[in-house]
């Protein structure tokens, strides 16, 4: 759009020959000038694309580490890199890639150093800053981005840096209490406890420690005295203005369609439900809902056009300012403008460094191929942040407007032709990106987007921004603008929520590796080329690692168990090799964790489960069946299993000698006893899961009452290989005579790194380490472990696949070369434990 308004012509028809002559030299030592101050000689290089793929051929090898090189090693890669690339022109990409290398590595060490010191963690601090975000509301807290104020009197470490805090409600409240006061832009004095970012990390779950890095967070926490807060300043800035926009439209707007309004205006997603996240993503939708690239165009094309316009109902004003001058200078701020009004994603900052690059390239009257203003866009990005590349948004931005670009050159086609074929092409080009990151297949997606694209981009987003524009202008105008979008947008809405109920409009894929991304890409680009090409249905092979991963499953009479890193709390599952056992389903709180839903669920579809052949809760507590509501939404469960009197809706109650056989794995109760009264933990569902080759023992949140009672009845009943031990390790089990008689060879405790209960004690992983390996789920992840004809195999998740920013190998680091007399007792002993 931008593009052909520039192109438009000139406003210099009615000037006399003289006038125009002086004017036309004028504009030409104008554009020499820009030319040699913006080097944009350099847009026309061919090694321009080919110097982009090298640096992000660079950072790809720097983000695959599982550690750093020293700083002082990655200083001289730079400058080595430097020089190959401006003296050794033969070699020039070889240089281009080490320099991208030694840059994004530069760039995670100095993040990863400004992260919270374990010295600080656990400790009040009394901190000054502005909130930086738009504060998000929840049933009993409130999340924002704080930046810390430079002053000599915050904590060193802390200065300037972002965090990312919540403010919780006291106990009992009834209504949000003085953290309703916290709005964008406010400066405000708080006593938090904070903690270096640490993620669980199971398969097909988010890590928050790649987020934190990528996003310059240093440190989480909360809130520690909501009483003694105070605010400093009130809020300012863009983001103060964003939010009070966005509670205009929500005044204005009384439709359900307000916060999809909010978000295609402002960039502001606080009001869209998870209900509403499920409808966009089972719809291919999320890519529209969100602020994008084409929203900062489509806003940079009409500011140029209505410059282009105003130009010609004025012709005397290109006596000043020539029209492409005129419209090249309105569009790049416009563009920059709004990128930085709809928070400076990495999409919108795309479109407005190429709006920029095309502005000044026409401008100087220089030819910039496409591939030469994206290579460009993307050099700078990659410079400026290498860690970009840890977001998905920098994956599916750059990458679905460079296949836009290669197959799009035909600028012929009809428009509903071009529109038709660039769909497809975004479609098949993106497949493999979103199967990777997200491991999922919209099949309603391809008919959604031909009906939200055209609507959305062409009506709704166009009445939306007008009526924000009218509402900055004079409060009061933009409301009827944004009822006629909301009412635009809630017509089609119902029409996607239907698609987004059918049973085929979701397919969830199992994890798949990188070797697959690539073959996919490459089975992409092979199905895009142009007609007449041989082998073609050849190109389908290569998607068949993406789409059908090999998924290797137990043997008949072998099993497979994993663990997952829920937190403090417990589930885990078990797989043979006709049949799939969900015991537990994490823990559930009310700030909005829902381990069913982030770390269960996720966990099931990326190992390629489809149905639960049987489901075990072995007790009532919030932190073992938390996650059941999520765990059954999803997934269809033959038979369900709960202690006797335990306050769940089961087909069955556990009660020991109760067993069953699948696939040559044999399954029975060890507790608790048939018709016995519902005692808590004590009533756990214990477990026990034996095979020709290795048993297991899962144990709930037994104490040392049922152990003694286990080992009275049937002391050979619980000798095992694999052993959860019982209530996260608290001191009130695992006595000395269990641990003893269970003789196991591999000890796994399932606890949440820093909780509150001091889970694992010392003691007991010290009890367990006598004849076992201990494995604790917040230092080693999920862990996965197969019993079978080749022994006892496991693998934990954070070694099986460490990257330099893992929080648990730095921070085990950090506790050893901790200085003894600044380490108080109580976390001497901690220390102890991350040794184990």
């Amino acid at each position: 759009m931008i593009l052909a308004a520039v192109d438009a012509g000139d406003d210099m028809d009615d000037m006399k020959p003289e006038q125009r002559h002086m004017l036309q030299r004028c504009w030409v030592d104008v554009l020499s000038v820009i030319r040699h101050a913006a080097c944009l000689r350099y847009l026309a290089l061919p090694a321009l694309l080919p110097s982009a793929v090298a640096l992000l051929l660079g950072c790809l090898a720097a983000i695959t580490l599982p550690r750093l090189p020293p700083v002082w090693v990655l200083w001289i890669f730079l400058f080595a890199g430097v020089m190959l690339a401006v003296v050794v022109r033969r070699v020039a990409w070889c240089g281009v890639v080490l320099f991208g290398f030694a840059n994004c590595c530069l760039h995670g060490q100095f993040g990863l150093r400004h992260q919270l010191s374990f010295a600080l963690e656990g400790r009040d601090l009394v901190l000054r800053g502005r909130i930086v975000s738009l504060p998000v509301p929840e049933t009993r807290r409130t999340r924002f981005l704080l930046r810390v104020d430079t002053d000599q009197d915050q904590e060193p470490a802390l200065r300037g840096r972002l965090l990312q805090l919540s403010w919780y409600d006291e106990n009992k409240a009834v209504a949000p209490g003085p953290r309703s006061a916290l709005h964008a832009g406010s400066v405000w004095q708080l006593h938090v406890r904070l903690r270096a970012p640490h993620s669980l990390l199971n398969p097909g779950g988010f890590d928050s420690e790649r987020y934190a890095l990528a996003q310059g967070i240093v440190a989480t926490g909360y809130v520690r005295t909501p009483t003694m807060a105070r605010e400093l300043a009130a809020a300012t800035g863009i983001n103060a203005w964003r939010e009070r926009m966005s509670a205009r439209i929500a005044d204005a707007v009384l439709l359900e369609a307000s916060v999809y309004l909010r978000a295609l205006a402002l960039g502001d997603t606080r009001g869209l439900s998870q209900q509403d996240w499920e409808v966009l993503r089972a719809t291919g939708l999320t890519h529209l809902i969100a602020i994008s690239g084409f929203h900062v165009g489509m806003v940079a094309g009409a500011c140029a056009l209505l410059v282009s316009l105003l130009w010609r109902v004025f012709p005397h004003l290109a006596w000043r300012w020539p029209r492409p001058l005129a419209m090249a200078l309105i569009a790049v701020p416009a563009a920059a403008g709004y990128t930085v009004l709809a928070g400076a994603s990495l999409p919108t900052v795309r479109t407005a460094l190429m709006i920029g690059i095309v502005a000044l390239a026409r401008l100087t009257r220089r030819r910039a191929m496409p591939g030469h203003v994206l290579g460009l866009a993307l050099l700078v990005v990659l410079v400026w942040d290498p860690l970009a590349i840890l977001s998905a948004g920098f994956w599916l931005s750059f990458a679905g407007v460079a296949w836009l670009m290669w197959c799009m050159q035909d600028g012929h086609a009809a428009p509903w032709r071009g529109f038709l074929s660039a769909q497809g092409v975004a479609t098949l080009g993106l497949l493999p990106f979103t199967v990777a990151l997200f491991g999922q297949v919209s099949f309603v997606g391809p008919l959604a987007n031909l009906i939200a694209i055209p609507l959305w981009t062409f009506v709704v987003v166009p009445l939306v921004l007008l009526g924000t524009a009218l509402e900055a202008l004079v409060p009061g105008w933009g409301s009827p603008m944004w009822r006629l979008g909301g009412n635009c947008f809630q017509w089609s809405w119902q029409l996607f929520e239907y698609l987004a109920q059918t049973d085929f409009a979701l397919w969830w894929l199992p994890e798949s590796d990188g070797v697959a991304l690539g073959l996919a890409l490459l089975g992409a680009f092979w199905l895009l080329l142009p007609r007449g090409t041989p082998g073609k249905w050849l190109a389908l092979l290569l998607w068949l690692p993406l789409l059908w991963p090999e998924r290797e499953r137990p043997r008949p009479g072998e099993f497979e168990m994993q663990m997952l890193d829920v937190g403090q709390g417990l589930s885990i599952v078990v797989r043979t090799s006709g049949h799939t056992l969900l015991y537990d389903a994490g823990p559930a709180v009310n700030d909005g964790f829902d381990a069913g839903e982030r770390v269960v669920v996720p966990a099931l579809r990326a190992s390629g489960i489809r149905r639960l052949d049987a489901l075990v809760a072995s007790h009532a507590d919030s932190d073992h069946v938390g996650g059941l509501p999520a765990v059954l939404k999803a997934y269809p469960v033959d038979i369900s299993y709960a202690p006797p009197d335990a306050p769940l809706d089961v087909e069955r109650r556990c009660s020991a000698g109760d067993s069953w056989l699948w696939d040559g794995v044999q399954f029975r109760f060890l507790h608790p006893a048939p018709h016995s009264r519902y005692l808590g933990n004590e009533s756990s569902c214990v477990l026990r899961i034996d095979t020709r080759w290795g048993s297991a023992l899962l144990t709930g949140d037994i104490g040392k009452v049922v152990e003694r009672g286990l080992l009275s009845q049937d002391r050979e009943s619980v000798r095992a290989d694999v052993v959860v031990v019982p209530h996260h390790g608290s001191a009130g089990s695992s006595s000395l005579g269990f641990v003893r008689a269970v003789n196991a060879r591999l000890a796994l405790v399932s606890s949440g790194d820093g909780n509150r209960f001091g889970h694992p004690r010392c003691s007991v992983v010290e009890s367990w380490s006598e004849t076992a390996d201990v494995l604790l789920t917040a230092h080693s992840g999920a862990v996965r472990i197969w019993v079978g004809q080749q022994g006892l195999q496991l693998r934990e998740r954070r070694v099986w696949r460490r990257r330099f920013w893992d929080a648990v190998e730095r921070r085990r680091s950090a506790a050893i070369l901790s200085a003894t007399e600044d380490v108080s007792k109580e976390r001497r002993r901690n220390e102890t434990c991350w040794n184990w």
